[in-house]
C-alpha cells in the first residue's frame, strides 16, 4: 500500500519533501555524511535537485534550462571569448583591473 502511494504524483511530492527535510536537518546538524548522496566533497543544496526534476517533468521551459546548464558545465570558458583581445585584464589576486580605451 505504501509503495502504491509513492508511485502517485502526490506521493512523489511527499517523498521529495521528506528527503529534502532530512537532507537539510542533517546538513545543519553537521551529520550530512550519514546520507548516501552526500560526501565530504559535495557542498550546496542537493535537496533542490529533485524538485527541479519534478518541475522539468511538467514544464518544457525548465527542461531547456536544465539542458542549457548541463551543456554550459561542459563548455570551456576562455578568457578571450568575452571581450576584445588585450583590452581588459583583471587580476583577482592582486586586486587590480586594467581597462584600455581604444584609440580613435
Amino acid at each position: 500500500m505504501g509503495f502504491a502511494v509513492l508511485m502517485t504524483l502526490p506521493g512523489l511530492v511527499i517523498l521529495l519533501t521528506v528527503v529534502a527535510l532530512a537532507d537539510q536537518v542533517l546538513l545543519r546538524a553537521g551529520r550530512a555524511g550519514l546520507l548516501p548522496w552526500r560526501n565530504s566533497a559535495r557542498q550546496g543544496q542537493i535537496s533542490a535537485t529533485g524538485f527541479e526534476q519534478l518541475h522539468a517533468t511538467f514544464s518544457a521551459g525548465k527542461q531547456n534550462e536544465l539542458k542549457e546548464r548541463q551543456s554550459a558545465l561542459v563548455l570551456r570558458d576562455d578568457e578571450e571569448d568575452g571581450a576584445p583581445p588585450n583590452r581588459t585584464t583583471v587580476d583577482l589576486d592582486g586586486g587590480t583591473a586594467v581597462v584600455r580605451v581604444p584609440r580613435r
